[in-house]
């Protein structure tokens, strides 16, 4: 079985302004990798649907989405914070980005592809249960994995983010969750300033200090993640895919390279083959070099097809 390509055109209509990292161009540049590599070709691609009220309120509040869906403009920029704005297709752009992951979820579970990876925008792992922040807007694979719980009836669901950036509004939607576990590591201290005082059994925080290197990150992957994945036997696995930790990536101050996402894309891969019958959901979030994003996103995705 072929690994899925999703996404959709209308997440290039999301702008946040003129110089915002959190730019169309990531996308483009990550496309533009995929073609000059060869790769586009053996993946099976897919238009993103748009994701329904219901799908978005297993994650958020009904409140909220209401809220979001309230904020949107007509024209101009409407800014919920420093860093996170809508533009007038910032709330499809987000209804498809969350559909993407939806779509995917079903096309693994149903065994129509073998994995899959959503090129989506906006991000989502920094929106919490009732809140917008971090250029994020709807939790992306928070909404894919609890529909992979709610529609699919799966019962141990496995989140891993290795983005730069803690996953703190995963880890605010699923705290009380024990049917997903989730693993995070991020630099520390570093935006959102949180993540090192939380945790439990199925939340495995690893913060990683400044300028850490790929060695010291497959070093806390090996002896946090694994032998909890492991413990955890997942029947699906979903990546907060963010390549912002490039050492190119002047947004913040790790240090892996393309050879870092191979490995920990392997890691994964044989977690689930052993317990979740290869089912691998990967989710974009940041990256925002755009040269090293599209070869590490590409390198991500020639990893998931082998």
């Amino acid at each position: 079985m072929a690994t899925a390509f999703v996404t959709h055109p209308i997440y290039l209509k999301h702008d946040m302004k003129h110089g915002h990292p959190e730019c169309p161009e990531r996308l483009l540049a990550i496309q533009e990798q995929l073609v000059a590599t060869d790769t586009l070709p053996r993946l099976q691609q897919y238009e993103a649907p748009r994701a329904t009220d219901d799908q978005l309120m297993r994650a958020h509040t009904e409140s909220y989405v209401h809220e979001i869906k309230s904020a949107a403009p007509q024209q101009g920029l409407v800014c919920l914070d420093n860093d996170t704005a809508m533009n007038p297709f910032t709330l499809e752009a987000a209804y498809y980005a969350a559909g993407a992951v939806v779509l995917a979820t079903d096309l693994v579970i149903d065994k129509q592809v073998k994995n899959a990876f959503c090129a989506v925008r906006p991000p989502g792992h920094h929106a919490t249960r009732n809140q917008a922040m971090g250029f994020c807007f709807f939790n992306n694979v928070a909404i894919g994995a609890a529909h992979a719980l709610a529609h699919h009836g799966l019962q141990r669901v496995a989140i891993v983010d290795f983005d730069v950036h803690h996953g703190n509004g995963t880890e605010d939607i699923f705290q009380d969750e024990p049917r997903v576990l989730f693993c995070s590591t991020f630099q520390h201290p570093f935006y959102p300033y949180c993540g090192t005082d939380s945790g439990g059994d199925h939340i495995i925080n690893v913060p990683l200090a400044a300028h850490t290197n790929g060695q010291a990150f497959r070093v806390a992957v090996t002896h946090y993640w694994l032998p909890a994945l492991e413990a955890f036997k997942p029947e699906i696995i979903f990546i907060s895919a963010g390549f912002d930790a490039h050492r190119e990536d002047t947004l913040a101050q790790l240090n892996l390279v393309e050879a870092d996402y191979v490995w920990i894309t392997r890691q994964i891969m044989a977690i689930a083959e052993k317990h979740a019958q290869n089912r691998i959901v990967s989710v974009l979030e940041g990256g925002y070099a755009l040269g090293a994003l599209g070869r590490s996103v590409t390198t991500h995705i020639r990893t998931l097809a082998e």
